[in-house]
């Protein structure tokens, strides 16, 4: 594996806290109670316009929920690292397959300009060839473009390259790319990987690194 391209919410980062203050604060805005934290995690993972509608429900029209999202985004942009943190083990890992020679970028559908500072205010941007968010290209995950694009950049084989996320939308863009998926079953949606199985399955970061670089050392064994 020598590429290695990384969801960002509930696989990098932990922004379930920051992202429910920010979509309860637009339902606020527009007149709803608010949502707790788990129903909110639910609707990450399409991007931050499905998340705001999915967040006001059907009673809303397009142009309301356009409104809306603007707020969201504005909301967000200036408490996005209120409470975000990496998961326990994630600069090591990062640290550890940088050191190793594995490339590592990000495909999320978060925004991009977010997605990039948000890894900057976590200190860990320079782990990262690329980033790209949802709105980098016209498609968003499960969308096999993304991936696409970072494997002609990176001159990578798709044999060589793999996915970590934790929902089936990370699942369903590898599998349209034809690339190997780790799950993790810390994030947001670990759920929905029952129904959309990974190839592989960690628990923690740590484990990230540990079954990359073991696949590594099997790959150099079989050349050697």
């Amino acid at each position: 594996m020598d590429l290695v391209i990384f969801d960002l919410d509930g696989t990098l980062v932990d922004s379930k806290q920051d992202l429910a203050q920010a979509v309860n604060a637009t339902r606020k805005h527009c007149g709803l109670v608010p949502l707790d934290l788990e129903t909110v995690s639910s609707y990450v993972g399409n991007g931050a316009p499905v998340l705001v509608r999915k967040a006001l429900g059907p009673n809303f029209t397009e142009e309301e929920v356009q409104q809306a999202l603007e707020y969201f985004l504005e909301y967000y942009r200036q408490h996005m690292l209120d409470t975000t943190t990496l998961y326990p083990g994630g600069r090591e890992c990062l640290e550890r397959l940088h050191s190793a020679g594995v490339l590592l970028s990000v495909l999320t559908n978060k925004p991009v300009r977010f997605s990039s500072d948000i890894l900057e205010g976590l200190g860990v941007r320079q782990y990262f060839f690329r980033v790209y968010g949802g709105n980098s290209f016209e498609k968003k995950k499960p969308d096999p473009f993304g991936v696409e694009t970072l494997l002609a950049e990176a001159g990578i084989p798709k044999s060589k390259a793999l996915m970590v996320g934790d929902s089936a939308v990370d699942v369903r863009a590898a599998r349209n790319a034809g690339i190997r998926i780790c799950g993790v079953t810390y994030g947001f949606q670990p759920e929905s990987l029952k129904d959309d199985p990974p190839d592989m399955l960690a628990s923690s970061m740590e484990e990230v690194a540990e079954l990359v670089l073991a696949e590594r050392n099997r790959e150099g064994e079989k050349r050697s």
